[in-house]
């Protein structure tokens, strides 16, 4: 039977894709398998099994099998919205070392292919120019060499250059993921900008509607951004694995604009009480950043088609809220 390994499988994109996956995939010809730094016995639910493994550690790719190994999907990664404590040194280690690590059980174990996330951090300074701008998957790197996202940003272009060096020798297929935001709930609803713990705004939003509070709209109501939701970023993983390509790189998205006003009365329409709904207050002043993906070629080559709009994602997360399925993996 052949096997998926994903990596990053307890962080909050991962788990979710390995929910999605456990369901993509035929039981009868692939075995789904996570793994993770931290031991847990949360994905028992979807009869996935969990072997732990520090990408740093080189013993403990030992654990995973050595046969029939057909993808791996490596989401494990260090992130800037999750460092407390700024550490150049951390990406390095995690974002290079750790995926030189995986690109060497890949080779040893003979695995068909390896799937990588990074953010559309490395093209950030298209949209400042433009706001109206919409990437393509294949435009080449520009982004600030200053600032807490930089050292991050050139550990992910790195380990891809990594990619392409294990392609050209080895032959291991490759297939490169830019996530913009990926929206998944999760009981931790804070991160660190600049290495401070701050709830992050979505939240505070849907706090605010289940309250019956009014919803500030900071900016232009109709600035839009593309809202992509964890199980469609999953679809376009799982559709790679089975791909009968050499290589892709893939922007992760919907194709479909959702402005500030949409996105606001989204969630009162969800979560906001029906006797008394939320109001939306509206402020000057800069909208927030966010991205605008071109697809097309995630359609034309993996069949990837969006199913999740933005009243189906926040239907997501207040199913998702009330079962709680990750708690354990979680923060408070």
């Amino acid at each position: 039977m052949k096997k998926i390994i994903i990596f990053g499988a307890t962080g909050n994109v991962g788990s979710y894709v390995t929910k999605y996956a456990s369901e993509f995939f035929d039981r009868t010809k692939y075995e789904v398998i996570a793994s993770g730094r931290r031991n847990t016995d949360v994905f028992d639910q979807f009869g996935v099994k969990f072997v732990q493994v520090d990408m740093l550690n080189k013993p403990d790719f030992e654990r995973l099998p050595r046969e029939d190994v057909h993808a791996v999907i490596l989401l494990a990664a260090t992130i800037p919205s999750y460092m407390n404590e700024y550490s150049g040194e951390k990406y390095l280690q995690t974002n290079v070392m750790g995926t030189y690590n995986v690109l060497e059980y890949c080779r040893a174990v003979k695995a068909d292919r390896i799937l990588f996330s990074q953010t559309v951090f490395d093209i950030s300074l298209y949209p400042q120019e433009n706001p109206n701008v919409v990437l393509k998957p294949d435009l080449p790197p520009y982004f600030s060499y200053s600032g807490d996202h930089a050292m991050y940003v050139i550990s992910k272009n790195t380990a891809i250059e990594m990619l392409k060096h294990y392609y050209a020798e080895y032959h291991l297929k490759y297939f490169v993921f830019r996530f913009p935001t990926i929206y998944e709930y999760s009981t931790f609803q804070y991160y660190y900008p600049n290495g401070v713990k701050t709830m992050r705004p979505l939240y505070k939003q849907i706090n605010r509607a289940i309250k019956g509070e009014p919803l500030e709209l900071w900016g232009d109501p109709n600035y839009a951004k593309d809202m992509v939701h964890v199980y469609d970023c999953a679809q376009m993983l799982c559709k790679a694995c089975l791909v009968n390509r050499e290589t892709g790189f893939y922007n992760v998205g919907t194709g479909i604009p959702v402005t500030l006003q949409e996105q606001c009365q989204a969630i009162i329409d969800v979560f906001s009480p029906k006797d008394h709904p939320s109001k939306i207050e509206y402020h000057p002043g800069k909208s927030g950043g966010g991205f605008l993906m071109d697809i097309q070629n995630a359609k034309d080559e993996l069949g990837y088609e969006p199913v999740m709009d933005v009243h189906k994602l926040f239907e997501d997360y207040k199913e998702e809220a009330k079962i709680n399925r990750f708690e354990s993996l979680r923060g408070k």
